[in-house]
């Protein structure tokens, strides 16, 4: 799951602090993310998934699936 986030996030020419910025943390607390040494906390996850355009189920190697799933309205 980490390496899928740190993946997508290089991938968007994003930085470690860039991507904290966007999240409203602090870069550590970003990193420790990635690295694996602290759970993501949901509401982290779904802004993740808005922003790499995908679904949190994607993030967490639930599927393989990159496309989000539709919304309801």
């Amino acid at each position: 799951m980490y390496e899928r986030i740190r993946n997508m996030r290089e991938d968007k020419d994003i930085t470690q602090a860039q991507m904290a910025e966007y999240l409203r943390i602090h870069q550590t607390t970003y990193s420790d993310y990635e690295l694996g040494n602290l759970n993501i906390p949901i509401p982290i996850l779904d802004k993740l998934a808005d922003l790499f355009e995908t679904s949190i189920d994607y993030l967490v190697n639930r599927t393989d699936e990159r496309k989000p799933y539709p919304c309801k309205k």
